[in-house]
């Protein structure tokens, strides 16, 4: 299985646009080592010789795909190495990028959940919109464990598994959360048997996700913010990471307390990062808590083959 980050950041990308914090301020003098970082999302096949699966359409996805030759067209006027999409949830951050693949000469592949295709076509009419352009070929995500595939990136197969999170701020349901408002997903390659779970929203830790994490070869997960008051104590929003539906890596808790809890052999990749968590400067100490646990942190152009 080959997967390839193509954005690494939670929401607003890094350094973000408006934001004067101690991450983008360093990085915009050159007196951190701090990467850039696009919005959150990946892409996956188990043939990188044919076309790949997007997990989100981030608002950067034209720059993603311009910095990426495995996307690039390779035959026809027009072509695309995107053989479909798969939303994790509704959120600006990984469905508004839908909106740059419109040029598309057929309906793009679309796979999400029921809740989140309401959220697309009510709360953010995103599909809506696209219907004058290229059109969706929309297919229900099953909640149910069953598992699905992309057509057109043979040899790899997808899983739902519900999770605590929050559903996008103008969801129908954002303060009554519905089974299905946000996922991760399980890949698994059929020739290797590889599997790698994908969740970069997640808001709790329960036992199935931990079932599931313990069981996979790789996870690739919410490393949105270090502390559960990191908005708050920066003076730069009024709720806590768990109130906005993220786990915070430090803290009883805290995702790097429940990564200790899975195999050792288990790669641990966090993805989503904001840009105020320190864990950006791979100078700062946070950033060696999770180098002395095994605890990689993603960045955009991250090659993981299993």
């Amino acid at each position: 299985m080959h997967i390839i980050v193509l954005g690494s950041s939670a929401g607003g990308g890094f350094p973000q646009w408006n934001c004067n914090c101690p991450q983008c301020a360093g990085h915009r003098a050159g007196s951190r080592a701090i990467r850039p970082r696009t919005q959150s999302s990946i892409i996956a096949c188990a043939d990188p010789a044919g076309a790949w699966a997007l997990m989100n359409a981030s608002p950067d996805i034209l720059e993603q795909i311009r910095h990426t030759p495995a996307l690039h067209p390779r035959q026809g006027l027009r072509d695309s190495g995107i053989a479909g999409v798969i939303l994790v949830d509704g959120q600006i951050d990984h469905s508004t990028g839908l909106y740059m693949l419109r040029e598309s000469t057929r309906p793009l592949a679309l796979h999400c959940t029921d809740p989140v295709f309401e959220d697309l076509t009510q709360g953010n009419p995103v599909l809506q919109v696209l219907s004058h352009y290229c059109g969706i070929d929309r297919k229900p995500v099953p909640l149910d464990g069953s598992t699905f595939e992309v057509a057109g990136v043979p040899g790899l197969t997808f899983q739902a598994v519900p999770l605590s999170s929050k559903a996008a701020p103008y969801s129908p349901h954002r303060e009554h959360p519905v089974c299905g408002d946000n996922i991760g997903l399980v890949l698994t390659d059929q020739h290797s048997g590889k599997t790698v779970f994908y969740a970069p929203g997640l808001g709790a830790w329960d036992e199935r996700v931990h079932a599931v994490l313990c069981q996979v070869h790789c996870v690739m997960v919410d490393g949105t913010f270090w502390t559960d008051r990191e908005m708050l104590d920066l003076g730069l929003g009024t709720k806590t990471a768990r109130d906005i539906g993220h786990l915070p890596q430090s803290g009883p808790g805290g995702m790097m307390e429940w990564l200790a809890t899975i195999p050792a052999t288990t790669r641990k990749v966090l993805i989503h990062i904001n840009n105020t968590n320190p864990i950006l400067d791979e100078n700062s100490p946070q950033r060696a808590q999770l180098l002395a646990q095994g605890i990689e942190v993603a960045w955009d152009g991250m090659h993981i083959q299993l």
